[in-house]
């Protein structure tokens, strides 16, 4: 699958990083990651600094595929409102959710720390009603996040335009969010692994994984064999071709990065990534050096050369609605991109094995706009699964969910 299209930022800043070989033998280890994302990444670090044996396999070069085009917006917000997910899962696992993305943020600061320069940066977040309909569910929503604690609050339309310099009708503010360079965290991440004594391998494509109850005997397109304990499949959006049904729906969005702006014209944009209540959602945040990064527009398009021919003509769009909120902000996009992400029906994501492939292959689906939060979640909850232990999030985040209904 071609996953993204135009000049990803991360990739044209950062360039190749680093190579890994290419696997043409046959192995036997502990633990088999297909995919060399973020997701991928903190999967294999995580089981790696716990003494877990790890063989990492991706079929492009490592990062290259959705980490490469991602915007990387870290936040315990989620797509769906914590109002809905209550409605549908209960309160308290509503809650549990969005606990556990908060805790995500400050591990993977943490993580980081001791990464190198990774571009890790904390931030605000406001998120602001794109019109009048939307003010009742967003001051309902920031009621039941402050009942349950979390640091938040409403600015009313005045303060908007004070503070942030547009108009809006209103806006829940909140002091937890970061952002992070996914391109060069990856490459840290698969050093440290290789130091911790486990193995990355790039160009090495996975062609059928046949499991039993001992284990899983992978063979790769150039005829090599593994036989592992258990897989964990991290491929992003492609995982779905292992299962028998979709569980989540392919969409595509689109993206550019200005040049740095000054100080003063970004104002609180500096500190602050800003996204709205309407779907699809228009979302930006700075970079370290001042670029604004702008992304949205999303649509249901899955055929890469469509979407690639779009990519302009959305950038544009894009551009304009950047302008509208801040006519005096000159917005020229330096690149722009279009990628391929996937959404689940209740903006959750899914890890842990599925029945059609048995206990021994593990999924990390970390889908919807908390990817990189849900990945720091899942290398913990992966490991509890793959250990026998129990973790808070096993069910809820579980394929299970899927028959679950509403609470």
């Amino acid at each position: 699958m071609d996953l993204k299209s135009g000049y990803p930022f991360w990739a044209v800043k950062n360039g190749l990083l680093k190579t890994f070989p290419q696997l043409t033998r046959d192995h036997q280890i502990e633990v088999v990651v297909i995919g060399g994302g973020i997701t991928g990444a903190l999967i294999a670090y995580e089981l790696s600094r716990h003494g877990h044996h790890v063989v990492v396999l991706e079929r492009r070069d490592v990062g290259w595929g959705s980490s490469a085009a991602s915007t990387a917006l870290l936040q315990y917000e989620i797509d769906t409102h914590m109002t809905e997910l209550a409605e549908r899962y209960g309160e308290a696992d509503a809650v549990l959710a969005y606990r556990a993305c908060a805790e995500a943020i400050g591990e993977l600061e943490t993580l980081a720390a001791g990464m190198g320069d990774v571009d890790f940066e904390r931030q605000l977040s406001l998120y602001y009603a794109s019109n009048e309909e939307d003010v009742a569910s967003l001051k309902e929503e920031l009621a039941l996040r402050q009942k349950h604690g979390f640091d938040a609050e409403w600015l009313e339309s005045e303060a908007v335009l004070d503070e942030y310099g547009f108009v809006a009708p209103g806006a829940i503010l909140t002091q937890l969010a970061a952002s992070i360079d996914p391109y060069r965290m990856a490459y840290q991440l698969f050093s440290r692994v290789v130091e911790l004594g486990g193995e990355v391998y790039d160009r090495s494509q996975m062609e059928t994984m046949a499991p039993d109850d001992k284990g899983v005997t992978l063979t790769l397109a150039n005829g090599a064999k593994l036989r592992c304990q258990y897989v964990v499949m991290a491929a992003g959006y492609e995982s779905q071709t292992w299962l028998p049904e979709s569980v989540a729906f392919n969409r595509s969005s689109y993206a550019f990065i200005t040049d740095p702006l000054p100080p003063e014209a970004l104002g609180k944009l500096r500190s602050t990534m800003v996204w709205e209540s309407t779907r699809p959602y228009l979302y930006m945040r700075t970079t370290r050096d001042g670029r604004l990064l702008v992304g949205g527009d999303d649509d249901d398009e899955d055929i890469p050369k469509r979407r690639d021919a779009r990519v302009e003509e959305k950038v544009e769009g894009l551009a304009r609605k950047i302008e509208a909120l801040w006519p005096k902000l000159e917005i020229n996009p330096t690149f722009s991109w279009g990628g391929t992400f996937a959404e689940t029906d209740d903006g959750l994501p899914f890890f842990g094995p599925h029945d059609a492939q048995g206990p021994r292959v593990h999924f990390a689906m970390a889908y919807g706009g908390n990817g990189i939060s849900y990945s720091m979640i899942g290398a913990k909850l992966i490991r509890a699964l793959i250990e026998g232990k129990p973790h808070p999030l096993t069910e809820l985040f579980s394929f299970k969910r899927l028959t679950l209904g509403s609470k």
